[in-house]
């Protein structure tokens, strides 16, 4: 059986994972991206449906070509028609999109919109669709709004919504300079690259449709995929999001800076195995799963910590703390994993110390975040149990329970950097 492949989104992941995957493993006839920037969709068929990805491996930097991927521009009537007609035979479709707010934005052209008129004609035996956003309930999300799109009709072919954990990292590269100097463009000319890194081991949500074999084999299917979302994001995203934090307040431009300063590293995986780790292992050690382990979550912490200070990945300490508003959320990485640890009876006090930095961080730049004037915080020294509730209250918009911003405001006064 061949497959046939859809994917919305044409940016690192879709093109260095999904697309690059799918290609690479001789189980697709076509192979098609929806892309709305139709500047990028005519570089890519100028130079015959084939793009570039660079690779950062553990000692290089290595280029990927991939071919045969057909980028169509759903805002143009003829791509339009010819992405419908892939869709009636897709079997694997990819949403790769910058979050799930774009799932029904766009009118006509949402993705829930073309997924409603595209499956209801589609001829498959069966298909599924990845969500690769990162949200924990992105495929849940895009179902439910699709199944409310006008199109929609019950009724057609099997049809399986799966959630991802993908813990590649990844970047679009715009900076002349770097393309100019190390990287590949996209397509020859074209004033982007894309940059991943070399690590592959994606999660899914287990496949139960009956027959189905999916055409793309290398990922590792799991029956409950929320432990692993968990580990993720209270576990490499908040350590990564923390070094970033603490790399800003040390005047560092590169995380590969980090490689030099063992004293920041030696508390992030202190933070990363004995604080986070221990709290995913003592919520989720029943499942039996390796990773749930301490052997196993160290490896995964240790593996995690020297590829986030990858040279070759070039990762900008700006790009780490981008959107300190949401990063500093009440379920997010920085305060979810401390309010995970204190659930699980953990001290997170390496993880204060990188919520106090991110905090800083935050009122370093307030006018752009739009803090209230009124709102104080210490720039170096010790901040006052009311400066830390008044600024915790306006960033969770007042949803917090108040044991948690009594433990974590507690923790953040008596932080020792």
């Amino acid at each position: 059986m061949k497959h046939v492949f859809v994917g919305f989104g044409f940016g690192p992941i879709q093109a260095g994972l999904f697309a690059k995957e799918a290609r690479e493993s001789g189980n697709f006839s076509d192979i098609a991206v929806a892309e709305v920037d139709q500047v990028l969709v005519d570089a890519v068929r100028r130079n015959g449906n084939r793009y570039s990805v660079n690779v950062a491996c553990k000692d290089r930097l290595g280029i990927v070509e991939v071919e045969g991927v057909q980028l169509l521009n759903p805002r143009n009537p003829g791509d339009r028609s010819s992405l419908l007609e892939i869709f009636s035979r897709a079997t694997e479709i990819v949403t790769s999109l910058p979050s799930v707010n774009f799932f029904s934005s766009g009118g006509a052209d949402s993705v829930s919109s073309l997924l409603a008129e595209g499956l209801q004609s589609n001829k498959a035996s069966g298909t599924i669709v990845y969500t690769a956003e990162n949200n924990n309930h992105a495929a849940e999300i895009l179902q439910e709004k699709m199944e409310a799109e006008p199109l929609f009709k019950k009724g057609h072919r099997p049809v399986q919504f799966l959630n991802t954990v993908i813990g590649k990292m990844s970047q679009v590269v715009i900076d002349p300079k770097a393309i100019s100097g190390n990287l590949v463009p996209i397509a020859p000319g074209f004033p982007r690259a894309f940059l991943v890194e070399e690590f592959n081991h994606i999660l899914v949500t287990k496949v139960n449709l009956s027959g189905f074999e999916p055409g793309i084999t290398v990922f590792d299917q799991k029956t409950d995929l929320l432990p692993f979302e968990e580990a993720k994001l209270f576990g490499h995203n908040a350590i990564n999001t923390m070094l970033g934090f603490i790399a800003g307040q040390n005047g560092l431009k590169l995380m590969s800076e980090l490689r030099d300063r063992q004293d920041i590293m030696v508390d992030a995986r202190d933070a990363f195995i004995n604080e986070s780790g221990r709290a995913l292992i003592s919520k989720h050690g029943r499942l039996g799963d390796p990773l749930f382990t301490k052997t196993g979550f160290t490896d995964y912490a240790d593996d995690l910590l020297e590829r986030m200070v990858n040279p070759y990945l070039a990762d900008t300490v700006e790009r780490t703390v981008r959107d300190p508003l949401r990063k500093l959320g009440y379920s997010d990485r920085i305060f979810g994993t401390m309010r995970l640890c204190l659930e699980q009876e953990i001290i997170p006090s390496k993880l204060t110390v990188g919520a106090l930095a991110g905090l800083r961080v935050l009122m370093s730049d307030r006018e752009k975040y739009k803090v209230p004037s009124d709102l104080k915080f210490s720039k170096n020294g010790t901040p006052s149990t009311s400066d830390v509730r008044g600024l915790l209250s306006w960033l969770w918009n007042g949803s917090f329970s108040e044991p948690d911003m009594s433990r974590i405001s507690d923790l953040l006064v008596h932080a020792k950097p």
